[in-house]
């Protein structure tokens, strides 16, 4: 009893005093997810695997793909059943990035887009429909800033399909990619800026027009990606007491539910946790998941990388997947592993905070 009454009267002082953190942000409960699919492990060991893409089949969705860098050694691409299809040994590519209906000697191509480190350049591949194979089509070792991070954008007001690449310095640069005349990508620089910090995870979101750069022990930072724009941003979310994010932030992705709605997901690497918010402009907190072992697979930990797709990829993800690498693999090399979006929004419903509690989140 007298315990009891210690800690309250301890707490009832604190309050006087304003000893309290008033910054501190109260979180709601972290939902659990599980994995149903994992890659083979990637062929290089140690901290080697990162980021995935998701190439959606145009005729069969169960035939799609997920692309996942091997940053120490190459590109690999593998079946929604974790099967690996292929391996490029281009060097050491780190974020990956697709388009679909790029225009390129008279066809509608898939492009891929990659950060090599070995000599920084952009690797540059078409997705062959009928194999599923990368095809390499860069028109030029084209040389960037030192890739750390990289994603890409197509502008909605334009149509004219960017690369964006970051340095560790805090360098981000943005290049415009277009057919070259013979079946080739070539690329020329459009806008470059300093963040002053060190970034890494990029997304950009195609109908908005916002770039999203990880900014590793900072936050989320919005910017404007058209190439006119400049370079002033919008803080989305701090680390530390004052936001929901444990440093470092890494991977980001957006899923797609419409035109105008769906989510902004973030690799909150330090807390093995995956931060929700609205794809909307106020960009509002919704939740966090983490992805436990389950189905005789892993959890997941230490997150670099991620992608979500939202839409039908066959029986096992009927609403879309969410990808993520996985830090620890079971003793093997790390890997990613898949969990079906329909998973992530049943445990999500409720969780989202009271001024969004109404969001279907199962889209």
């Amino acid at each position: 009893m007298r315990t009891k009454i210690f800690i309250l009267a301890a707490l009832l002082l604190a309050l006087a005093t304003g000893a309290f953190l008033t910054s501190i942000t109260w979180r709601d409960e972290v939902v659990h997810v599980v994995p149903v699919v994992e890659t083979e492990p990637v062929h290089t060991p140690g901290d080697a695997a990162d980021d995935p893409a998701i190439w959606r089949h145009p005729l069969d969705p169960s035939l799609s793909t997920i692309l996942g860098t091997d940053k120490d050694s190459g590109l690999a691409v593998y079946d929604l059943s974790g099967n690996e299809l292929q391996f490029l040994d281009d060097g050491r590519l780190n974020n990956v990035g697709l388009r679909h209906a790029f225009p390129l000697s008279g066809e509608s191509v898939d492009l891929v887009t990659a950060g090599n480190q070995s000599d920084s350049t952009i690797a540059i591949y078409r997705v062959n429909r009928a194999t599923r194979a990368l095809e390499n089509v860069a028109a030029r070792k084209i040389r960037t800033c030192a890739p750390y991070g990289s994603c890409m954008y197509r502008s909605p007001i334009t149509g004219k399909l960017y690369y964006f690449v970051n340095a560790r310095e805090g360098t981000v640069e943005q290049w415009e990619l277009f057919d070259n005349g013979d079946g080739k990508v070539e690329a020329q620089r459009r806008r470059a800026f300093e963040v002053g910090y060190r970034p890494e995870g990029c997304v950009a979101d195609d109908d908005y027009g916002y770039l999203y750069l990880g900014v590793e022990e900072i936050g989320i930072w919005r910017f404007q990606a058209e190439p006119d724009a400049g370079t002033e941003h919008l803080v989305i979310d701090h680390t530390g007491l004052e936001g929901h994010l444990t440093a470092e932030v890494e991977g980001l992705a957006i899923y797609y539910s419409d035109h105008r709605s769906g989510y902004l997901i973030a690799s909150s690497q330090g807390s093995n946790e995956f931060v929700v918010y609205r794809r909307e402009p106020d960009n509002a907190y919704v939740t966090s998941f983490k992805i436990v072992a389950g189905n005789r697979i892993d959890g997941v930990s230490h997150t670099d990388g991620i992608d979500v797709a939202s839409f039908y990829l066959g029986p096992s993800f009927p609403k879309g997947v969410f990808v993520a690498q996985d830090d620890s693999n079971d003793g093997s090399n790390q890997n990613f592993k898949l969990v079906s979006w329909e998973s992530i929004a049943k445990a999500m419903n409720g969780k989202a905070s009271p001024a969004h509690s109404q969001v279907n989140l199962s889209n």
